[in-house]
């Protein structure tokens, strides 16, 4: 049996918790990697990643994602306004699974943990940016005033979906962007950051 004051803790949480924050669908997919040395590893992403409709070609990762708004109207005599407003974001991750040979060489798995693990934390973060401008929406949907008649709330609800929706998609592109520049820079920090730990016991050897 839960005690009391465990319970009492729970029931605190949930009572302050946002009552209608967006709400967040995320499932991952995986495409395969093979090869033993990096030249193959970079052919096999190149040949196999996702392909991205803004670029054209094909990414060792990505993330797809789709906005889902439902809202209901509450009409009087005089006036329509928003009476409650769900903002969903179902989205798909992506990532690139290396089949690693038995005997791979160290140094490759090295680099392999270190790039497989920067391109699902930069996924991760296309997530976050969905989710914080899905919440954005929800958010602005609900704070909008009341209008004389439902269609000009919901002409209003349109507008405020299209200029954050757009908001949200200039992010993307711009983090896209600031990651793309630091690439290399970011992966020679985290490999010098993981033989640090490695040699100083911290992390098992690769």
């Amino acid at each position: 049996m839960m005690n009391r004051p465990l319970l009492s803790a729970l029931m605190l949480i949930l009572a302050t918790a946002p009552a209608g924050a967006a709400t967040l669908v995320k499932t991952y997919s995986y495409f395969a990697v093979t090869g033993r040395t990096l030249d193959d590893i970079e052919k096999q992403l190149t040949k196999n990643g996702p392909e991205v409709k803004s670029t054209g070609s094909r990414h060792p990762g990505a993330t797809q994602m789709a906005f889902t708004t439902r809202v209901s109207y509450a009409q009087t005599a005089n006036s329509c306004r928003i009476a409650n407003a769900q903002v969903t974001v179902k989205v798909k991750v992506i990532l690139p699974e290396w089949r690693r040979p038995r005997k791979a060489d160290p140094n490759v798995r090295l680099f392999w943990d270190t790039l497989s693990a920067d391109i699902k934390r930069h996924e991760e973060r296309h997530v976050e940016i969905a989710k914080n401008h899905a919440r954005e929406l929800e958010d602005a949907l609900k704070a909008t005033y009341p209008q004389q008649t439902c269609e000009a709330v919901k002409a209003k609800a349109a507008e405020i979906s299209s200029a954050i929706l757009a908001e949200h998609d200039r992010a993307q592109v711009q983090f896209d962007r600031v990651e793309g520049v630091n690439f290399e820079s970011r992966i020679i920090r985290l490999l010098r950051y993981r033989m640090q730990r490695i040699q100083s016991g911290q992390l098992p050897p690769a």
